[in-house]
């Protein structure tokens, strides 16, 4: 199988959306019942990637008995999108969230640029990153120079951006080390400087931390289950 297949993959639609905010794309979809996981989907920061690629993963994770809230926000290549808005849309949307659903967040997950966008916006308790895109100046070439449109230029024109897009949370890490789009010295390097746990995958790419039919997708719900504590 394509392991891209995922991204494409049908998956039935959300319980209910709700707006974080007053623009159209500051919304999120829930599914399931139990405790609260906000999920960040991936996709570089790109407008062409929306939270709908992430519909397989969050139902997975409501039918293991979690409450799934997955977050869209401005990306790159839309107006707003990119440095602060992307920043800023996640940081209210951690912040809404629970309060629109009156219930407190028990886990911040997020997948590749959005297991950096939870790194890097969670205030508070535990956070999972699936293949995070970190070290933003030594990475801002990947995909055709993705941190560089996130933050407006390279680490040499605007330095001070990528100072302060740089995620220091201490959290878990799960990263696969055949990751071709990620590569895994990247949460390597990470875990390294912040103390987090880093769990490595053996022969796992970057989409099968989404995957609830891949062989990665068992240590996912392990170590959910291990953050939250259920």
């Amino acid at each position: 199988m394509d392991p891209r297949e995922v991204l494409t993959r049908p998956a039935p639609a959300p319980d209910f959306t709700e707006p974080y905010g007053d623009h159209p794309d500051q919304v999120f979809d829930v599914r399931g019942t139990g405790p609260l996981v906000v999920f960040v989907h991936g996709g570089f920061w790109r407008a062409e990637y929306d939270r709908a690629h992430v519909g397989p993963l969050s139902c997975g994770l409501a039918a293991e008995g979690y409450r799934v809230a997955t977050i869209e926000f401005r990306r790159t290549g839309q107006p707003g999108g990119g440095w602060p808005g992307t920043f800023d849309d996640v940081t209210l949307a951690l912040a809404e969230v629970p309060r629109i659903l009156g219930q407190e967040i028990a886990l911040v997950s997020g997948h590749s640029a959005g297991g950096h966008l939870a790194l890097w916006a969670a205030a508070d308790g535990p956070v999972l990153a699936l293949a995070p895109v970190t070290g933003l100046a030594g990475a801002h070439e990947l995909d055709d120079r993705a941190a560089h449109l996130l933050l407006g230029g390279g680490p040499g024109e605007v330095p001070e951006r990528y100072v302060a897009a740089e995620p220091s949370r201490v959290g878990t890490l799960i990263h696969g080390t055949e990751d071709a789009q990620v590569p895994v010295e990247l949460s390597r390097a990470y875990a390294a400087r912040t103390g987090s746990r880093l769990v490595e995958l053996p022969g796992i790419e970057h989409f099968g931390l989404i995957d609830p039919l891949s062989a990665a997708w068992p240590t996912v719900l392990a170590e959910a289950r291990a953050a939250i504590g259920s």
